[in-house]
């Protein structure tokens, strides 16, 4: 499919950028900054929460995904309760493919001061599509519709939805999905560009997206490939999206979301840091997970740590270094001596 809805409204006038206004069924939100920071399983915890809140403090953060079978038993619960201990907009997404869990989980959410709840219909991993969860539901159009319906009665703030093109190309209906989630109380869409199938390969499609977007009354939200400013803006101008989420693209850069907003709206440009600032916020960002999670934290930081410490002279070596680091100490070591050098 060729790129044809290509509307010039960036490129003449970068400060465009607009809040989102859900409604909620009682409790309505506005989206003040429409680039959001996506969940992400094993990294958006209350630490690099906290490190994204640096540069953009408006911006709609979200909990690592709420298993609400997980729940059930007695699991997950904490990643609620950090809600109350930090400034800004929070959501809780959760998954599952039982309309009385999620229903459960929506209401324990709530109760936590999420902001809104997001329904992931789109997680490719295959433990949870192949039990009925994430990407799964979208094989499963009347129970996705089932899900949102009774989670939206169940609660009062909006609830939203994170899906794909479809399960495979093949079978791919994202227009029919998304308006049978609009139809059961969705209050936005968050559309990845790329089936289930696809997972993370080739490049997002960001024209289904706008397809989508021109059918649609609520507000769609992009979602694939978005790992810059440009792309941020290319993305913008191709699907005419309400809103950005940005996912892989935060891996090491907790600066993004907010580098992008501030590009959007033509004012405080927010410059990609230094090898120097990089090495400072690895530090940071290990020391934090170490005082909230003892040595296990440094296990943790690793994976943070090598996305980070990227793009600078001698940051191969550091990484490896950082790697073989067996203590937490020697990390730190490690950190402060390259800041020197740097």
């Amino acid at each position: 499919m060729q790129r044809q809805l290509i509307p010039k409204r960036l490129n003449s006038d970068r400060s465009y950028i607009s809040p989102i206004v859900l409604p909620g069924r009682g409790i309505s939100r506005k989206i003040r900054c429409p680039i959001i920071q996506s969940p992400l399983a094993g990294v958006t915890d209350q630490i690099f929460r906290q490190l994204v809140r640096k540069w953009a403090p408006e911006a709609l953060l979200f909990t690592e995904m709420v298993n609400a079978t997980s729940l059930e038993l007695g699991f997950g619960s904490n990643k609620m309760k950090e809600i109350e201990e930090e400034k800004g907009p929070i959501g809780v997404q959760i998954f599952d493919h039982r309309p009385d869990a999620m229903i459960k989980a929506a209401q324990k959410a709530e109760a936590s001061g999420a902001f809104l709840i997001d329904i992931n219909m789109g997680c490719p991993v295959k433990k949870i599509a192949k039990k009925g969860g994430g990407s799964g539901l979208i094989r499963e159009p009347k129970l996705a519709e089932k899900i949102v319906k009774n989670v939206c009665d169940a609660v009062k703030i909006p609830v939203t939805v994170k899906t794909r093109l479809g399960w495979c190309e093949e079978t791919a209906d994202p227009i029919a999905f998304a308006r049978r989630m609009q139809d059961a109380g969705a209050q936005m869409i968050t559309m990845h560009g790329r089936t289930r199938k696809q997972g993370f390969s080739g490049n997002a499609n960001w024209e289904a997206i706008a397809q989508i977007k021109s059918h649609l009354d609520i507000p769609i939200i992009a979602n694939g490939d978005i790992t810059n400013v440009e792309e941020a803006i290319k993305c913008f101008e191709i699907t005419n999206a309400d809103g950005l989420m940005v996912g892989r693209g935060s891996l090491g850069s907790p600066w993004l979301v907010g580098q992008i907003y501030s590009e959007l709206r033509g004012q405080n440009i927010i410059k990609t840091p230094t090898a120097k600032m990089k090495i400072k916020l690895s530090l940071e960002h290990l020391e934090k997970l170490l005082s909230k999670k003892g040595d296990h934290g440094l296990l943790i930081a690793r994976k943070h740590l090598s996305w980070t410490c990227k793009g600078f002279a001698g940051s191969a070596e550091l990484r490896k270094n950082l790697l073989r680091a067996q203590t937490p100490q020697e990390a730190i070591r490690i950190l402060e001596k390259e800041l020197i050098k740097n």
